[in-house]
């Protein structure tokens, strides 16, 4: 008998997850305790931007003209835990409010709303990122308080979805990681992964704490990359260095690798910084904080970028006070290709500003509702061009490609003053001074 899968949460990484199961061809049933969420997905929408997912979506929900009808969605517990075999956990993990910890509030509540419904085997597999030790603990809770008792098992599988590419990610995984306890659950999930296992992605088993520290470590892997740079962007500017040059040169140890090293105003979104610091966090509780103590420098390192990016525009408008100065900035989300403004470097920038007395003026192909929720006071406009219109400075935070494929020239008839810093060192220099722009990008002072 085919086996039957279950999503419980379906923010980013639930619908993705459901969708693509789907896709994969399993009867999959989403379920979530926001009455809205729930509708829109029934109606085919995605409650996020992402880009491919709406149409996987469509292809297959219950209800939609020439779907499979394979995904279904709920808020009804009994009806969930009837249903599945293999129960994806999927809520979020914020960093708790005023600590770098994380909040498992969600988690736990996850946990103990389905357990009272595991009447029969199942399998419970989390997908959260969680602090390592969670799963041994939600293990011994599910086996004390569902019937099933010791057949309702826990595995851990943690995902690495990168936001933009969610769904390629999550059907062509660039491998599979899974903290089991049996051979009945490794069974299970390589029967959930079949298909992606069989094009070539890598299945890797491991325990429970391997299982949590993946994720995490990957993370504070890949901030600790980008943070380098940024570094080395700071030492380039003290002693006039090619931060740009300097990355081809490195990038080409094939131990080092060219991916993340474009310095600029660093990593935001709502995993990198907030899994950095549960990260710190729990290993201050296992009392080994020592052994992640740079991290705390990788972190400080990131959010300087952001005040050394306002430093760097007042410089260009002759150092003094930003009143009366408009400012355009184009980018609001934390990455492109998303509608996410979590923990937004590009927004963080902007509203310094704001709030030093600039008048700034966003555009974002996509992250603008978003935006104006989270910044109403600052102002927004309808495309590049108009952002750009009378601006003094223009500020390049977020690198769309739309954004690389802007007319400079066109954008200086309608700006005040030809001046633009790059903060993502991702647009044509030359092009732009062609055009009679000053251009500077961070890490590149003489250029």
């Amino acid at each position: 008998m085919a086996l039957k899968i279950t999503v419980i949460g379906t923010g980013y990484l639930g619908a993705t997850h459901a969708a693509a199961m789907a896709e994969l061809g399993f009867e999959v049933m989403g379920l979530d305790v926001v009455p809205e969420k729930i509708d829109k997905l029934r109606r085919g929408e995605v409650p996020m931007y992402e880009p491919g997912l709406e149409e996987l979506l469509r292809r297959h929900v219950a209800g939609i003209e020439g779907s499979t009808g394979r995904l279904r969605f709920t808020m009804d517990w009994a009806e969930l835990g009837e249903f599945g075999d293999v129960h994806f956990v999927c809520v979020n993990t914020p960093q708790r409010h005023g600590e770098y910890a994380c909040d498992m509030s969600y988690v736990d509540s996850a946990i103990a709303s389905l357990a009272p419904h595991l009447k029969g085997p199942a399998l419970v597999v989390g997908k959260s990122t969680v602090p390592v030790g969670s799963a041994d603990r939600l293990a011994a809770y599910l086996a004390e308080h569902a019937p099933a008792g010791a057949d309702a098992e826990l595995a851990w599988n943690p995902e690495f979805l990168r936001e933009g590419f969610a769904v390629q990610d999550t059907l062509h995984p660039d491998r599979i990681v899974v903290g089991v306890r049996s051979e009945r659950s490794e069974k299970l999930l390589r029967e959930v992964y079949a298909t992606p296992v069989e094009e070539g992605s890598p299945f890797v088993v491991t325990d429970f704490p391997t299982a949590e520290l993946v994720k995490t470590s990957a993370n504070s892997f890949l901030a600790t990359k980008i943070s380098f740079i940024n570094a080395m962007a700071e030492l380039c500017e003290a002693t006039g260095g090619d931060v740009a040059k300097l990355a081809e040169a490195i990038g080409y140890d094939d131990r080092i690798g060219r991916k993340f090293l474009r310095a600029g105003i660093g990593f935001g979104g709502g995993c990198l910084p907030k899994d950095i610091r549960a990260f710190m966090a729990r290993a201050g509780e296992l009392g080994a904080d020592q052994a992640l103590t740079f991290l705390r420098e990788i972190d400080s390192i990131n959010m300087r970028q952001r005040g050394r990016m306002v430093e760097l525009t007042r410089q260009e408008l002759g150092g003094g006070p930003f009143l009366g100065k408009r400012v355009a900035v184009l980018g609001a989300t934390f990455k492109p290709d998303s509608d996410d403004v979590r923990d937004s470097p590009a927004l963080n920038v902007a509203g310094q500003i704001h709030l030093q007395g600039g008048q700034v003026t966003v555009y974002d192909p996509k992250g603008m509702d978003n935006a104006r929720s989270l910044f109403p006071t600052l102002g927004y406009a309808d495309s590049a061009l108009e952002a750009v219109r009378g601006a003094h400075v223009v500020l390049h935070l977020t690198e769309w490609r739309e954004f690389r494929e802007l007319d400079p020239a066109e954008l200086g008839e309608a700006a005040a003053e030809r001046v633009v810093l790059d903060g993502r060192n991702a647009l044509d220099a030359e092009a732009w001074r062609r055009a009679g722009w000053r251009f500077r990008a961070m890490g590149r002072p003489g250029a």
